[in-house]
């Protein structure tokens, strides 16, 4: 595993109309890891992830990504850059299909003309057919509507559809909050293959329980700081929950 951090932070701050969120935050994401993110409401875990997925621009500090600063002006220079965040809520449109959910905002054309043309609808098809497949997940048909998946459902194809287009790091916001014991479960695994893959990733969860099975680092915020940073077999529960 390399040692080069793939993110990098140093001394983060973020002021919201006098509530200072972040307080000189620093850490790093390391290649081939994937980190759990816990805390309580109001740790910051949020507004650090805002930052990372260029939702916002930081009060203060410095964000490296492979080795380069970064300036993300919004979550499209994240995204390119090879950043995707995945929301509890996600980004998906409940009345359009599977096929038209994984391809938005990156459509295959057979032509355009100044950005208006034709989709091409059975590259999309094919290529969301294997992209599910690729997760392990099974879906009778691409052009079934979104809106008709279950929550742990609509979070696989979020997830493949970070892998189809390479993603370099994932972030998955709370992925299994709201879903029932078996699709919760699913969604797990599915984060567990991301090592497998090579796709370091930031797992944040209010269960601790699930950032011990899945991760390999621990990262606990409190009061908009870091207060604990350790490997899992270096910590438990009770240490975490002291911590918060």
């Amino acid at each position: 595993m390399s040692s080069n951090p793939i993110i990098q932070v140093k001394n983060l701050h973020k002021w919201y109309s006098g509530v200072h969120a972040l307080k000189g935050v620093t850490l790093d994401l390391r290649r081939n890891e994937t980190v759990g993110l816990v805390g309580d409401n109001g740790a910051g875990k949020s507004t650090l992830i805002n930052l990372l997925s260029g939702m916002q621009l930081p009060t203060e500090g410095e964000i490296f990504f492979e080795g380069k600063k970064v300036c993300f002006n919004g979550p499209a220079d994240a995204m390119e850059a090879g950043i995707e965040t995945i929301y509890q809520y996600n980004s998906m449109v409940p009345t359009m299909s599977i096929a038209r959910n994984m391809f938005i905002g990156r459509e295959p054309m057979i032509y355009s003309i100044g950005g208006i043309g034709i989709l091409d609808s059975k590259k999309m098809a094919i290529e969301s057919v294997q992209a599910i497949a690729d997760v392990d997940l099974h879906l009778r048909s691409p052009d079934a509507l979104v809106g008709e998946l279950s929550g742990g459902q609509r979070q696989g194809v979020a997830i493949a559809r970070a892998m189809h287009f390479k993603s370099k790091v994932m972030i998955l916001d709370e992925p299994t909050n709201h879903l029932a014991v078996k699709e919760t479960q699913k969604v797990l695994g599915f984060i567990k293959s991301l090592k497998k893959l090579g796709i370091p990733g930031i797992f944040i969860s209010h269960n601790i329980h699930h950032v011990f099975e899945c991760c390999d680092r621990m990262i606990a915020m409190a009061r908009g700081e870091i207060v604990l940073n350790k490997r899992v077999e270096e910590t438990n529960m009770t240490e975490i929950l002291d911590v918060l």
